[in-house]
């Protein structure tokens, strides 16, 4: 079982910065590829940003040049630099990830963590 903590949520102004971490915890894991994804109150959870374990990155059209995803594979941590920030961005953030366990592979969430930004 592997276990996903986010950080680094909170209450910031419109063109302001944020940086969310999230870190992997368990027994007798190889993470794979690594995600943030969004949700904002009536709306679908949709895909931020994704990194390989490789470090190839991709990201939503809305996020780029603004968010950078990165990771440090030695802590099983990914990060979320968001910058230039606007209040459509406020949504709970999740880290997702999948992982090569004992079990085979399995995808995992974190349980969120809020980014409000005002206007």
């Amino acid at each position: 079982q592997v276990q996903l903590v986010e950080s680094g949520g909170g209450l910031v102004q419109a063109g302001g910065s944020l940086r969310l971490s999230c870190a992997a915890s368990g027994n007798s894991f190889k993470m794979n590829d690594m995600d943030w994804y969004r949700q904002a109150p009536g709306n679908q959870r949709m895909l931020v940003a994704s990194i390989t374990f490789g470090g190839s990155t991709t990201y939503a059209d809305s996020m780029k040049g603004r968010f950078t995803i990165s990771r440090d594979n030695a802590k099983n941590t990914v990060y979320l630099q968001m910058n230039s920030l606007k209040p459509e961005d406020t949504a709970v953030y999740y880290c997702h990830a999948n992982a090569d366990t004992a079990s085979g592979t399995t995808y995992y969430w974190g349980q969120g963590t809020q980014v409000t930004v005002s206007s």
